[in-house]
């Protein structure tokens, strides 16, 4: 009796009136059209030309069923009327023609079996009521009832029974069309290949974006926690003896804790969001670049108590504003990881190598890197050994080296002389290089903890900065 009268049943008997009363317009016009075509008489006092006209209704019906704005409404109605779980239905509008074939196909069958049940519940049960009433009222028994074999009045205590067949006949026809539209509904309101396609690179772009937070957060965050750290920890040090240092310290911590603030607050407003970037393929925060924020990055980084020469080479042009906006974003983000990790891991100065320069070989060309017998293996960057770069193009270089002990003060380390090269910090640097069609490597060399990466600077970057 649940599954016959029970809450699943009744709303998917909704469903189908629902079904009937969309039907309706189109039986009104297709009515007219019939009886016109037959004399100008009345289709609607004439059974035979009423099913004409319903059976007129069913292409035109499939025909605007083809909108690809029928699935969603289709959608939202199945998935509250017909018991069938969400998801299981495509979402958004049809764009496909196989799509659209299949919701109007949905379309015209819940309108065609909706109209029959609709006719049906409307006609039947007030006859089987009466039937049921008729021989306990005798104005009902004065008024002849013929149906087949059955007869009023000469047969006036069978017709409650009959009254009683005719309300099983409604609910049982009623309940077998809910559970055959509750059937059909997955399969034509369901995902087709491409809305699968469609719906598996959302979600990639989606991981994409997320992974790129992910690497904004501890690049920004983990490189001013280590530079604080060690700021901190230097000033402390020197606060009775060289008071301009701890000014200056105090001074750089006061700035990194300034500017960490302001990306952490862009990335987490990005993640309040729509629940994540991914979610509207909304835009990242501005972040630094090479071009405007290397400079600071490298007074922060001084600030520790670490001495850090740098070397620049911008090419000919002599600038480094052009630089393609994702290669001047990605480098300095290496740049900030490489000095992260010199500064908690390293004892001694550190040696930073920036320059453009045009591509010409592979990892071997500066000290060994994928030869045979080179000391290194690139972090994270999935080529094998011997990979060779494009010759002749454009590409900015970066070589990082911090020596395990040297002159100078030092600062307190996190982990004293601990070096890894599994962290997720050169893994994302690997990554960040990936996306621009470079690499990353990082290990010991010639005594030495290096760092190096090459991005180019032509077509692979400009295409990366189109792909954001």
């Amino acid at each position: 009796m649940e599954r016959l009268l029970g809450a699943r049943a009744r709303l998917r008997w909704v469903h189908q009136i629902l079904g009937g009363a969309l039907l309706m317009p189109y039986f009104l016009l297709t009515q007219v059209a019939v009886g016109g075509a037959v004399g100008g008489v009345n289709a609607l006092n004439s059974l035979p030309l009423s099913l004409a006209a319903y059976a007129v209704a069913l292409p035109l019906i499939a025909a605007t069923g083809l909108s690809g704005l029928v699935r969603p409404m289709s959608v939202a109605a199945a998935r509250a009327l017909c018991g069938v779980p969400g998801e299981r239905f495509a979402e958004g509008p049809a764009r496909s023609w196989a799509a659209r074939g299949r919701a109007s196909a949905w379309w015209t069958l819940h309108l065609g079996v909706g109209a029959l049940v609709s006719g049906v519940s409307l006609a039947l049960p007030p006859m089987a009521v009466v039937l049921i009433a008729l021989p306990f009222v005798s104005a009902l028994r004065e008024v002849p009832v013929t149906l087949g074999w059955f007869d009023s009045r000469a047969q006036p205590y069978v017709a409650p029974l009959a009254g009683i067949a005719v309300l099983a006949g409604v609910v049982l026809f009623a309940a077998g069309a809910g559970a055959l539209l509750a059937r059909l509904a997955p399969v034509l309101l369901g995902p087709t290949a491409a809305d699968r396609l469609a719906a598996a690179e959302e979600r990639a772009a989606d991981l994409a974006v997320r992974n790129r937070l992910a690497r904004e957060l501890h690049d920004a965050v983990g490189h001013a926690l280590s530079a604080v750290t060690l700021q901190a920890s230097a000033a402390r040090r020197v606060l009775d003896t060289d008071p301009g240092f701890v000014r200056e310290a105090l001074a750089a911590i006061e700035d990194t804790t300034r500017r960490t603030v302001g990306e952490l607050d862009a990335v987490l407003g990005l993640l309040r969001e729509g629940d994540g970037a991914g979610a509207g393929g909304g835009g990242l925060p501005a972040a630094p670049t090479l071009a405007a924020d290397l400079d600071g990055l490298l007074a922060r980084s001084r600030a520790s108590g670490t001495p850090i020469t740098a070397r620049q080479d911008p090419g000919p042009a002599g600038d480094w504003g052009r630089l393609p906006e994702i290669a001047s974003r990605e480098a300095y983000r290496i740049v900030q990881e490489g000095l992260s990790n010199a500064l908690r891991h390293g004892t001694g100065p550190v040696d930073l190598r920036i320059s453009v320069r045009v591509g010409g070989g592979g990892w071997g060309d500066a000290g060994g890197w994928g030869k045979p017998g080179g000391s290194g293996e690139p972090a994270g960057s999935g080529e094998p050994r011997g990979y060779e770069e494009p010759r002749g193009h454009e590409e900015l270089e970066i070589i990082m080296t911090n020596d395990p002990a040297g002159p100078g003060p030092a600062p307190a380390p996190a982990v004293a002389g601990a070096r890894t090269t599994g962290g997720r910090g050169l893994q994302g640097a690997a990554e960040r290089a990936a996306l621009l069609g470079g690499q990353v490597e990082a290990g010991p060399h010639e005594g030495r903890w290096r760092l190096r990466a090459v991005l180019p600077l032509g077509g692979d970057a400009r295409s990366g900065e189109r792909s954001r």
